[in-house]
């Protein structure tokens, strides 16, 4: 009978747990629905320790989206070409999705469309192996000498009406999302520089923002004919004259206009990370759902989370619904990060993401 009575008090003890648990986390979902974190995926080497991080570390702070850069780190089977020389298999990327359905944590897959198509010296494997994508083919990255430079080369493009282009990257979209089994892609293009170029013999002429727009238009309505949507990064869709934020977070090639021209439900990816700029009630103005990204520094990402909660908690129902959340992000390699995430001794850089991720986790814990 003892055993009896105490086998009921510990099941009645671990059903009251879960229940505060779930409520604890209904009132989460509340008062910031999306608590995420964007970050390169992790190499075949580090994956095991990046397991780890997502389940003892995003898990217990309630982080519940996860937004991985994979570009070429997948072992495509559409287009082999492409893929890195030791990729994620799709078994590894079984593994990632695993831990993050077990603990209510939403995948979102990401590879760079349009712009990011090249990093200093480096051409990306897109237009490496098709070069006849390339909006600026006269522009060589082998020359870049820092920014800035007489080409105005930051990273490389593709053109966005190349007749085979979307051929090859929606493909690996929907072979991406598929492995991650997710409704939602991340397409980057963030820092278009490129577009319209005078020489591109079929972008030349033309208005960029019409040429941003349509691009975006292109990949929504492709991820949107099997229930998918897409997230962007925002600062292409601010101007940056008007608003004083110049070309890096915001536009200044005239691409800020496409904000009137793209479907009203892209997921918006607000990034600021020297101040933090308001612009979320832009986009939630214009009808967007969106989240704030800080990366690197902690008291202006503290800043950011606790706009984002009185937005939330001081608009009309119809706004507030459209302020989503956080999203920190992490621009280092992902093995580097966990280096210094774990080894805070080894972090001895003054603006540091590790150390700005650790705060945010202990600002979700005290919500």
């Amino acid at each position: 009978m003892r055993i009896r009575t105490l086998f009921f008090i510990i099941a009645l003890a671990a059903i009251t747990a879960m229940l505060r648990g779930q409520e604890y986390k209904r009132y989460l979902d509340s008062i910031l629905p999306v608590r995420g974190l964007a970050i390169a995926a992790p190499s075949v080497k580090g994956l095991d320790t990046f397991l780890k991080f997502i389940g003892e570390e995003l898990a217990p702070a309630n982080f519940n989206m996860l937004i991985l850069r994979v570009d070429w780190n997948y072992d495509y089977k559409s287009h082999p070409e492409l893929r890195d020389s030791n990729p994620l298999k799709e078994a590894d990327v079984k593994k990632i999705v695993d831990v993050c359905l077990r603990h209510g944590i939403k995948t979102v897959p990401q590879i760079n469309l349009l712009g990011h198509q090249s990093w200093a010296k480096n051409t990306g494997n897109l237009l490496r192996v098709y070069p006849e994508f390339d909006e600026t083919p006269h522009v060589k990255t082998e020359d870049y000498s820092g920014w800035p430079n007489p080409d105005g080369l930051y990273c490389k493009s593709y053109c966005p009406l190349h007749p085979d282009v979307h051929k090859i990257v929606f493909a690996l979209v929907d072979e991406l999302t598929e492995a991650f089994e997710t409704n939602m892609f991340h397409a980057g293009m963030d820092e278009v520089f490129y577009i319209g170029d005078p020489k591109c013999p079929r972008c030349s002429g033309r208005d960029k923002a019409e040429l941003y727009a349509g691009e975006v238009t292109v990949i929504h309505n492709h991820l949107a004919e099997s229930g998918k949507r897409l997230m962007i990064w925002g600062d292409r869709l601010i101007d940056g004259k008007t608003t004083g934020m110049g070309e890096w977070e915001a536009s200044m090639n005239n691409t800020h206009r496409a904000i009137d021209m793209i479907p009203k439900d892209v997921f918006i990816c607000d990034w600021h990370y020297e101040r933090p700029d308001q612009t979320a009630v832009l986009f939630a103005s214009k009808g967007f759902d969106v989240a704030t990204c800080p990366w690197r520094r902690p008291e202006v990402a503290v800043e950011q989370l606790n706009d984002m909660l009185r937005l939330r908690k001081n608009s009309s129902e119809q706004m507030s619904a459209r302020f989503q959340g956080i999203i920190e992000t992490v621009w280092s390699g992902t093995d580097a990060f966990l280096r210094n995430y774990y080894s805070p001794e080894q972090d001895t850089q003054p603006l540091s993401d590790a150390r700005t991720l650790k705060k945010l986790i202990e600002e979700f814990k005290k919500l």
